[in-house]
């Protein structure tokens, strides 16, 4: 089959819209079963019927990959998922749903009154999927995933199979993504429509310039938390809930629940997704880079840790802006420190690159090779980069001293009251450079 990448999406719908407009290859999506849960086929209608053969532009291996994204299997919500080339992964089903919303508003078209009424954009996208899986976990024995996780591609080159890094939850890292990203095309295509293979390549980048830098779909964090707002997610979840109530398929799961439950499980679901998914970055895994095996035995830390110490990696000196490029220095680093210097694994606990995403070095529970006499102590973050001369993109800088660092505090990593140095105040170096010195002595929690 062809990969299961973006691109491939791209080229089938491309293909599909060479004969048929938009909201055609929407409803074919529907028909494959991209939205066939109770609170979707609500707000959207029953889906047409699967026709029977491949469309004519499609090869039949086209056809097949198409099948198999948007069959919608609640047992393993992450086989829909594609690979985005900003190493992102996102799942077909809740992208799609949220394009055919935007395009039935962009087209005048009514859709289904539900009632109590909902936003049908959220309601397709993430709600119901928010709603469902706090609903489920509040029985239980508080070890129930309700958001997350993460996972990996076999090959990024020809993704073909995606593992989940832990139990699975309604909602993996995938279903999370695919969902802004319907939040965040449903609401453009509303506001002027075009063609969809157009819109994915130009908010993903396939294959045109991500080699250059940021394709939009890096800062889906960022711009799903200004569309969405405070409050909004929570009175949607909320919604979704009352909705589900009458709907016959999943009343049971609502019989117990009050008023004020409800109020409670949307305000928790709503507050939960918005820490993990849009105020903290996104941190690409080790398998995701292609991180060689540590050597040895890693040393756990004791959380929560007193300490971060700045870093930049002098080389690469250039910024890596691109999930390529970015991967491809965390290869270089690793075999540096494993080959030259002779370490168990690459120093840092987490790199920083110019491409909108944090990369996992050690991570947040062994002690790293980063900082002589002080690993123990502290989390070593370094910018890919030499800069001496030069600050990162201030969106770069935002990413640790706004995201990273405000979100170990929350999730119990590093104490509240943290110092924060610079490598140079710790040993003879000139790391991190005096550009980025100057700049984290403006930081909260500098010493």
């Amino acid at each position: 089959l062809p990969p299961r990448h973006m691109d491939s999406v791209v080229q089938i719908l491309e293909a599909l819209e060479s004969t048929d407009r938009g909201s055609l290859v929407a409803a074919l999506a529907r028909a494959l079963g991209g939205c066939s849960t109770p609170g979707c086929r609500a707000v959207l209608g029953d889906p047409p019927h699967v026709p029977p053969a491949p469309a004519p532009t499609l090869s039949h291996e086209q056809w097949v990959l198409f099948t198999q994204l948007l069959h919608h299997d609640a047992a393993a919500p992450e086989r829909g998922a594609v690979l985005a080339p900003d190493g992102s992964t996102v799942a077909l089903g809740p992208l799609l749903a949220g394009v055919e919303v935007g395009l039935k508003r962009a087209a005048g078209w009514p859709l289904p009154t539900v009632d109590p009424p909902v936003d049908a954009l959220y309601a397709v996208t993430i709600t119901e999927a928010l709603a469902t899986s706090f609903l489920l976990a509040r029985d239980g024995d508080g070890n129930r995933a309700t958001l997350g996780p993460s996972g990996c591609w076999d090959d990024v080159d020809d993704p073909q199979n995606y593992t989940l890094l832990g139990p699975p939850s309604p909602i993996p890292d995938a279903v999370a993504n695919g969902a802004m990203d319907g939040v965040l095309l449903g609401a453009q295509l509303a506001r002027a429509p075009i063609p969809l293979a157009d819109l994915l390549r130009g908010y993903y980048g396939t294959g045109n310039g991500t080699d250059n830098g940021r394709p939009p779909s890096s800062y889906r964090r960022r711009d799903f938390g200004v569309l969405t707002g405070p409050g909004k997610l929570e009175e949607e979840v909320a919604a979704m809930l009352r909705v589900l109530r009458v709907l016959p398929p999943t009343q049971e799961l609502l019989e117990d629940v009050g008023p004020e439950e409800v109020v409670a499980i949307a305000r928790r679901a709503a507050q939960d997704f918005t820490e993990v998914y849009v105020e903290c970055p996104a941190i690409v895994p080790r398998c995701m880079w292609g991180a060689r095996p540590y050597r040895g035995t890693p040393k756990p830390l004791t959380l929560p840790l007193g300490s971060v110490y700045i870093h930049h990696t002098f080389v690469p000196s250039a910024p890596c802006r691109t999930f390529p490029a970015c991967a491809g220095a965390m290869r270089a680093m690793q075999r540096f420190h494993q080959d030259t210097r002779g370490w168990d694994d690459i120093g840092y606990s987490f790199v920083v690159g110019s491409d909108g995403y944090v990369y996992q070095g050690r991570g947040w529970h062994w002690v790293g090779a980063h900082t002589k006499g002080y690993n123990s102590k502290g989390y070593g973050v370094g910018y890919v980069g030499d800069f001496s001369a030069v600050l990162p993109d201030a969106d770069t800088i935002a990413l640790v001293r706004d995201g990273l660092l405000p979100c170990a505090v929350k999730t119990g990593r590093l104490h509240q009251n943290y110092t924060l140095r610079g490598h140079r105040q710790m040993g003879h170096t000139d790391c991190p450079g005096n550009s980025l010195f100057r700049e984290i002595e403006t930081w909260r929690g500098f010493k």
